[in-house]
């Protein structure tokens, strides 16, 4: 039986939504790992399920923040 983690079934949230869904485990740790020396804030990775319930739809991690927009 495989793991959770490796399922794609985790996504990444920040203070600016969802980042990404549909990641493994490892994928999302890499995409914070990432994001976190962008200098992305309030990094997290949760199930699938639960980014859909807090958050809209998928903000592109390439996408400018915010206050560049």
């Amino acid at each position: 039986m495989p793991s959770e983690l490796t399922e794609k079934k985790w996504a990444v949230l920040s203070e600016r939504g969802c980042e990404a869904r549909n990641l493994t485990h490892e994928d999302a740790r890499y995409l914070v790992h990432k994001l976190g020396g962008e200098g992305r804030h309030g990094l997290c990775i949760v199930r699938n399920e639960v980014a859909e319930r807090l958050t809209g739809p998928v903000v592109p991690a390439d996408a400018p923040s915010v206050a560049a927009r």
